[in-house]
């Protein structure tokens, strides 16, 4: 771990006509702030009011421009983010003191942008310095409002809203928020968008202290990974910046706030006071709890407060009389902070496959001083590679040879040779057990009574009775499954053959085992060209589905319509629709509509073999249970007569045993034919959703030709050839129009060599602009959905 070190906290004052020069005065360093207040002269004569205060800080930031304060503040933090620091920039004050533009800054303005743009720009420039590492920029928007987690970046069309609701976990790694969307940023400028659209999201509300005050607080977290493109070192190192921009405290007396900003206030005053009561207890070294899990923001920044990172806290005040007591409070603040250490180290993470191409090397490296050691020595040749299937074999003889008796003793080369010879000896030892096994499950089954699952699953065959008692041969010490002989059987039980009534017949029996055989080949279909005729084998069911996806798949079709110069006049009335349908399936969509069919026919001669399918079904499982009812019959008839056993086991018949062995068949049979009905469903689900996208591509295809053959004016026609910008169906028919050159175009042309701020801002002001498209063009949307409601 790296050393600690104190909390570094800036002080800014907010710039105004009305400055408390006679009140506020700072020292010659620059790095301190002196308070001074008038004894109140109501109190009377004896007045103990403490008057002056003096606060030290790391610095005081007044009439500092943007590019001051991000020099002084955070350049530094991020530039040991890239050598994997983490680090944390927090701004704090009371509301309207200037926090969002510290922090933010005035989108509108590139000169005014705050600490997080610039941080942004300045990793992706020292992104591009270091050519020798491969560096990841990941990043994430979280704002805390009202207790509650919400994703500022759930509003892009990839992520959408998350459906449970997000979480504070931790892990060994530290804390992070479960649901929230982390972002792969490959450049400068998705960077800014994904910026400004979590900006646009954020909750502000108005009230006399501030215009827009910010609702919640925000926390945009940079997350970086970077890996050397020329050592092969497994070590790459990790980090992350947070940023975070709290909600201001306010006196409700003052900002006047009511209803739901009134509620909004109370959240925010609680969770700041929550935040000071853990930077107090991070600061007394005797506290051995820290309160963070009193309230979601210090949860969220366990990590960032007293953690592994550098922290700075930027303190905004007000430098006006009337907001004297708000300053005091956040400059105590400012001065508890300082009291807080953290120790910040190096996050340094292992890559797997590069370790094991170094331990490969180093292997090789180890095998070959061993090599010169044994020649040193005047050893023999020893190998110490893996054995291969030779060696091995040779071993395994060697062992079963010791165990015969024929050999004496194995001779030892290495360690490696000692271990085989042990497994050889475990590997001879099963084999021997699998052979004495096997030579027993030849001459016997044997079913242990303790093993109840398998004596249940045999019961629910119907080869033993509810009383446990298997069936078989006695031969004194097991038993073995098959047919009694009939030495062994009572004189009386060949007359009770005689009563038990005749199974079902043969014939039904062969039927119902018959295999799934499709019914008669599908009727022809007449179409334009050709026509389909599937398989009634069931091998062919892939091959007709894989060649119903191929022709019905959604890209473009052939057409059969004749070139636009042999097209014949246009009439002056549109025909109606229900005759045009007729002539577009002959004509145009003659491809599509024979597709149609060919996937219509298949989808029929599926549900056909289903239905035949389940009569066998049925069939099947009438006959199963004209069985069971003989074999009940017979066990009835057995158990009248008497149970005969022989150390616990029963003997059952041979008339009882072949009806064991045809309940037997007659379900395995109805398994096959159900497993069978199950994949054609399946056929016949994916056969219909293909009928579906052919009836849809080809009223789609309709619409579209009907559109351009008699609704579209001719000379629109030009615009909607082959290999132009508009294609037909993409534009309504009412709107279509010439397109001229966009003025957005010229501006984007413009901006390159007019901008003030050079090209450094190209970036910056591209994400802005396409935010504000993005966004005027949804609620465009709203607003002609709204009035279509209407």
């Amino acid at each position: 771990m790296g050393t600690r070190k104190k909390v570094h906290a800036f002080v800014r004052v907010k710039p105004t006509d009305d400055f408390a020069h006679e009140m506020i005065r700072y020292g010659d360093d620059n790095k301190s702030i002196d308070i001074h207040l008038k004894k109140d002269i109501r109190k009377g004569v004896v007045n103990n009011q403490q008057t002056d205060w003096s606060f030290k800080l790391d610095g005081v930031l007044h009439d500092a421009s943007q590019d001051l304060v991000y020099e002084t503040v955070a350049k530094d933090v991020v530039s040991q983010a890239l050598d994997g620091y983490n680090g944390t920039i927090m701004c704090y004050g009371q509301t309207g003191a200037g926090k969002t533009y510290t922090m933010t800054g005035a989108t509108e303005n590139y000169k005014h942008r705050g600490i997080l743009p610039r941080a942004l720009q300045q990793v992706f420039k020292m992104i591009e310095e270091r050519p020798t590492h491969a560096i990841t920029v990941r990043v994430s928007y979280l704002e805390i409002y009202n207790e509650s987690l919400f994703d500022l970046l759930s509003t892009l069309p990839y992520v959408g809203p998350s459906v449970t609701p997000m979480t504070i976990v931790e892990n060994p790694q530290g804390v992070f928020i479960k649901g929230l969307s982390v972002h792969l940023t490959s450049q400068e400028e998705d960077a800014f968008s994904l910026l400004f659209e979590g900006e646009t999201n954020r909750i502000i509300a108005s009230h006399t202290m501030n215009k827009n005050s910010s609702r919640s607080h925000c926390i945009f977290t940079i997350y970086m990974e970077a890996h050397s493109r020329t050592l092969s070192d497994e070590k790459y190192v990790t980090s992350k910046i947070n940023l975070v921009d709290l909600a201001g405290s306010e006196r409700l007396g003052k900002s006047g706030s009511e209803g739901r900003v009134l509620k909004e206030a109370t959240y925010i005053n609680k969770s700041l006071s929550f935040l000071e009561q853990a930077i107090i207890a991070l600061g007394d070294h005797k506290r051995d709890h820290i309160p963070f899990r009193q309230c979601k923001l210090t949860h969220a920044l366990k990590d960032s407060l007293g953690g592994n990172c550098n922290m700075v806290l930027v303190t905004n005040i007000y430098g006006e009389a009337a907001q004297l007591e708000e300053t005091l409070s956040s400059l105590r603040f400012a001065s508890r902070m300082k009291l807080v250490t953290t120790e910040p180290a190096i996050n340094e993470k292992y890559n797997a496959e590069r370790m094991v191409k170094n331990l490969e090397k180093e292997l090789v490296l180890l095998k070959q001083e061993l090599a010169i050691h044994d020649s040193l020595a005047n050893r023999n040749i020893v190998t110490y590679d893996p054995m291969d299937e030779i060696q091995i074999a040779e071993i395994n003889s060697q062992v079963r040879r010791y165990l015969e008796g024929t050999l004496d003793e194995i001779d030892i080369i290495n360690l490696r040779q000692i271990q085989e010879v042990f497994n050889q000896f475990r590997v001879v030892l099963s084999q021997q057990e699998q052979e004495v096994e096997a030579a027993l499950r030849r001459k016997y089954t044997l079913i242990d009574k303790n093993d109840f699952a398998t004596i249940s699953a045999v019961q629910k065959a119907g080869i033993i009775d509810v009383n446990g008692h298997l069936v078989g041969e006695p031969d004194g010490q097991g038993f073995g499954l098959g047919v009694a002989p009939f030495s062994t059987k009572p004189g009386k039980k060949s007359k009770s053959k005689k009563t038990v009534k005749d199974p079902p017949s043969s014939s039904a029996r062969k039927e119902g085992a018959s295999s799934p055989v499709s019914g008669k080949d599908l009727d022809m279909i007449s179409t334009s060209k050709t026509q389909l005729v599937p398989s009634s084998k069931d091998g062919d069911v892939k091959d007709v589905l894989s060649r119903d996806r191929e022709t019905s798949s959604i890209e473009p079709l052939p057409s059969d319509s004749p070139k636009e110069e042999s097209r014949p006049l246009r009439p002056t009335t549109p025909p109606s629709k229900l005759m045009a349908f007729e002539d577009f399936k002959n004509e145009r969509g003659s491809e599509i509509n024979r597709i149609f069919k060919e996937n219509k026919s298949i989808l029929n001669e599926r549900r056909k073999r289903a239905s035949e399918t389940t009569q066998r079904i049925n069939v099947i499982k009438r006959e199963i249970d004209v069985t069971k009812e003989a074999l009940n019959f017979q066990k009835s008839l057995q158990e009248k007569q008497g149970e005969y056993e022989n150390k616990g086991l029963m003997i059952i018949d041979e008339e009882e045993f072949l009806l064991i062995l045809k309940l037997k068949d007659l379900k395995k049979q109805y398994r096959s034919e159900y497993q069978d009905l199950r994949d054609l469903r399946a056929e016949i689900q994916y056969c219909q959703h293909l009928v579906d996208q052919c009836r849809h591509r080809l009223l789609m295809e309709f619409d579209i030709w009907y559109n351009e053959s008699f609704v579209i004016p001719e000379d629109m026609q030009v615009a909607l050839k082959l290999g132009s910008s508009i294609r037909p169906g993409m534009v309504p028919v009412s709107r279509i129009v010439s397109l001229g050159e966009d003025d957005q175009d010229k501006f984007a042309q413009l901006q390159q060599t007019v901008l003030p701020e050079g090209p450094d801002a190209i970036s910056f002001y591209n994400a802005k602009i396409k935010t504000e498209q993005k966004h005027n063009y949804l609620k465009t949307i709203m607003g002609l959905q709204q009035t279509h409601k209407k």
